[in-house]
């Protein structure tokens, strides 16, 4: 039998109810963590990665001694604590140089984890430009069918995305769009085959390049403006390499959605309803079919004018009657002035 935990105030009330389960995800709180030894590259690294993040990221400024494929139950005890479900681990050994490692949870629980090596790292105090501002939404590219195609990428797409996505908005201002995280990859090499790709093995993979760029909206003459990518910083180049995939039975729980709101099924984002449709203005537009009416025996208002053959027979009278008050008093007549 499970224990129910039952709030004691209600500042603990909200706090329970901020933690359950929503239709509508919260953005994200990442945690960054440095473990024995880190280096300085790979502090400098964790270091802008949180200025991207800001503000759901936390940062443990001590050493923790941290083995993630080894033993994860510290980091499940951390996303607990300070509801978080995301972790970046850095750790830098003979064997793996300027290692990060990205761990992913659900429900408590470790889902996935990925190992990165940084290879080249160019700060964001090297481009003298002007930067974002903390706490915006950033635009995400993805330029390789390789993120589509291959185990490994996809993996790294769906953690990157998790990371700098953020809030769930339903519309976007072009304005707020300060800036754009570009990601590719390097050359394949001909020997990487996807039909045959093994997700265990980094061979041969590509190096992953992500950079980050400041938008500027400039006039273009059309409604549509002309957009200008000014490099911001930082400037990372990494290689894949261990990794962990999410337990299929997890990985189903962790994917599946809620049923949808009336609200949504309404405007069109559940199951086609027959006869409604929305317009591309949003407008919720039905169609109503009716049956076919007899309109000779439809009851309208008891009035004079409307009755058959009312304005033939009255009006003749009614035209004799002026002619004989006209004879009858000539004075009434109105005498034109000459």
């Amino acid at each position: 039998m499970l224990r129910v935990v039952k709030p004691k105030n209600a500042r603990s009330k909200r706090a329970m109810e901020a933690r359950e389960p929503k239709e509508v995800e919260d953005a994200r709180t990442a945690i960054f963590v440095k473990g024995t030894h880190t280096g300085e590259v790979v502090t400098k690294v964790m270091k802008e990665l949180m200025s991207l993040k800001r503000p759901d990221a936390i940062s443990f400024s001590k050493k923790n001694p941290v083995r993630p494929f080894e033993d994860a139950s510290s980091l499940e005890f951390w996303a607990a604590k300070n509801d978080a479900s995301f972790f970046i681990v850095g750790q830098s050994t003979k064997k793996r140089p300027n290692g990060m490692t990205f761990v992913r949870t659900f429900d408590g629980k470790v889902l996935d984890m990925c190992e990165v090596g940084v290879d080249k790292f160019v700060s964001m105090t090297e481009f003298k430009t002007p930067k974002a501002a903390p706490g915006h939404k950033p635009l995400m590219h993805f330029a390789s069918e390789l993120f589509d195609t291959h185990p490994r990428f996809i993996q790294l797409k769906s953690m990157l995305m998790d990371l700098f996505n953020g809030e769930v908005l339903e519309q976007i201002h072009l304005a707020g769009l300060e800036h754009v995280i570009s990601v590719t990859l390097g050359p394949t090499p001909p020997s990487l085959n996807v039909a045959t790709a093994d997700a265990d093995s980094t061979k041969d993979l590509p190096p992953v390049h992500i950079r980050a760029y400041t938008t500027r909206l400039l006039a273009s003459g059309v409604r549509i403006p002309r957009v200008e990518l000014t490099p911001m910083g930082p400037s990372l180049d990494l290689t894949l390499r261990r990794h962990q995939a999410a337990d299929p039975e997890m990985w189903k729980l962790a994917m599946k959605r809620p049923k949808l709101r009336k609200q949504d099924v309404e405007k069109g984002l559940g199951k086609k309803r027959k006869n409604l449709a929305v317009d591309e203005m949003g407008d919720l537009r039905g169609r109503v079919h009716v049956a076919k009416q007899d309109l000779s025996r439809l009851q309208t208002r008891k009035m004079k004018g409307l009755k058959k053959g009312f304005g033939e027979e009255e009006g003749d009278e009614s035209a004799g009657e002026e002619e004989g008050e006209e004879d009858a008093n000539p004075k009434r007549k109105r005498v034109k002035s000459g």
